[in-house]
């Protein structure tokens, strides 16, 4: 019988213990939630409870660098919804606030600063409204809403990005993407927005990944020069095509030999015997090593939600594969917004700024909460080769493939691609700055499908770049 009642009592203890230890895990699980996952559960655009109280808040406005309004909260009934005054032009980046489908772009990315839920009471949620001024907080973007129609414009009716940033400081001062959608009405047209297709609701200029094409050919133009596989006298010859064992041909477009080509020349008529010869001759490794020095596998921060470059894996590469990638081709696929930033190396003497939207963050007098300072991201090459490079991309414009982008008074630097894409026509690719002597703005336009980089992507590059310079 003792033996009975001494066996309850031990198991009486054992449930009491996994009791406390269940009790202590829930207590640590609860603590960790208030204090370490607060601030990212408080203001996060999906928390129902802030969203229900939120509707009777007078959200703050985002704006373009000149006061522009790009979004703004309107007055319905006894709440407010939000109104896009440039609704297709700017939806991409700056996104939509629905009460049925949630937020995306801007509007989800700044909803703690928007909404005002960045104060000290915001852990009480929509209650701390009560406490708190009835209207959020404003921010102002980088973005100069004139250039940003013109982009758009520019594009026409094709698929496509643009990215136009300064080189000095990384602002980004125009992202389009099209095909895109008016979020004016995005609820009545949900259905067909989010099933089109052609994907209105992809940010093509940081969500969309393509083959670079020859524009990387400015990348491994530098990379030969650093790793002095080549100089700027060193010729190669084309013959048209490139034979590449075991069993490879790299081809010219046309099928046409170029001849003997130095450096500056095989960049002026993009030569891809040249620069398949020359990713041949660093091999993998130093292939790896260029695209690192780039920062093709490092993030830039979550404001603008880029989707990581696709790199192949240099270890394993083939030469038939590594020859196609120093062309572009292949399994690379990368963002416009990457390109931009390449692109700005050789625009900024070397240094790559990082890459950012927001300005400032201004309660509703106006007065300054958070503002923004440019920041130097990554330092690829030096200065001298900086400016090599981007003469040979003037002559690419002045002699050569990028003459549809050429501006009467401006000097143009640029480079064209027309990228292979295996899932339909190439894609048209231009990279560029201007003036090129003392450049102001950076660009890079992708147009879907649309075939040769010249006839089609610089001259919309060169609209573009003529109204961002008057």
């Amino acid at each position: 019988m003792r033996n009975d009642i001494g066996e309850i009592r031990k198991n009486i203890q054992n449930v009491t213990f996994a009791l406390l230890g269940l009790l202590a895990i829930l207590f640590i699980y609860l603590s960790y939630i208030q204090v370490v996952e607060q601030d990212f559960l408080v203001t996060h655009p999906l928390n129902r409870r802030n969203a229900a109280g939120n509707r009777n808040l007078q959200y703050g406005m985002i704006l373009d660098k000149n006061g522009e309004k790009l979004a703004y909260s309107e007055k319905k009934g006894n709440s407010f919804t939000r109104t896009y005054p440039y609704a297709a032009i700017t939806a991409p980046l700056v996104g939509y606030d629905s009460a049925k489908y949630g937020k995306a772009g801007l509007e989800s990315t700044y909803n703690s600063y928007l909404t005002g839920m960045n104060n000290q009471l915001r852990h009480l949620g929509a209650i701390s409204h009560l406490w708190s001024n009835q209207t959020g907080n404003n921010v102002v973007l980088t973005l100069d809403a004139k250039l940003q129609e013109a982009a758009y414009r520019a594009l026409g009716e094709h698929r496509g990005a643009v990215v136009v940033m300064s080189p000095r400081t990384g602002a980004i001062l125009a992202m389009v993407s099209k095909p895109s959608f008016n979020p004016n009405i995005l609820e009545q047209k949900w259905e067909s927005i989010s099933t089109a297709d052609n994907s209105p609701l992809l940010n093509r200029a940081v969500q969309g990944l393509y083959p670079p094409g020859s524009i990387i050919k400015v990348m491994m133009a530098d990379a030969a020069l650093s790793e002095k596989i080549t100089d700027m006298n060193k010729t190669i010859r084309c013959e048209g095509i490139l034979q590449v064992p075991p069993d490879y041909v790299l081809e010219e477009s046309g099928h046409k030999a170029h001849g003997n080509l130095n450096l500056e020349e095989a960049l002026t008529v993009s030569c891809n015997v040249t620069f398949g010869t020359l990713a041949l001759e660093l091999g993998g490794k130093r292939m790896a090593k260029t695209f690192d020095r780039y920062g093709f596998k490092r993030p830039i921060g979550p404001d603008l939600q880029e989707v990581q470059s696709h790199l192949p894996d240099f270890n394993s590469l083939g030469n038939g594969d590594l020859a196609q990638t120093g062309i572009g081709q292949g399994s690379l696929l990368v963002t416009p917004l990457r390109m931009a930033m390449l692109v700005s190396t050789f625009a900024n003497k070397g240094i790559i700024m990082k890459p950012y939207i927001v300005d400032k963050i201004t309660d509703s007098d106006g007065n300054s909460i958070k503002e923004f300072m440019p920041e130097e991201w990554l330092t690829p090459t030096t200065s001298q080769l900086a400016s090599a490079i981007n003469k040979m991309m003037v002559t690419v414009v002045n002699e050569g493939t990028g003459s549809g982008a050429h501006l009467s008074g401006v000097k143009v630097a640029g480079k064209t691609g027309t990228a292979e894409n295996p899932h339909g026509d190439s894609h048209a690719w231009f990279i560029g700055f201007a003036p090129a002597d003392n450049p102001e703005v950076v660009i890079a336009v992708i147009v879907e499908n649309a075939g040769a980089g010249g006839s089609i992507a610089a001259p919309i590059a060169g609209q573009i770049l003529a109204k961002a310079l008057h």
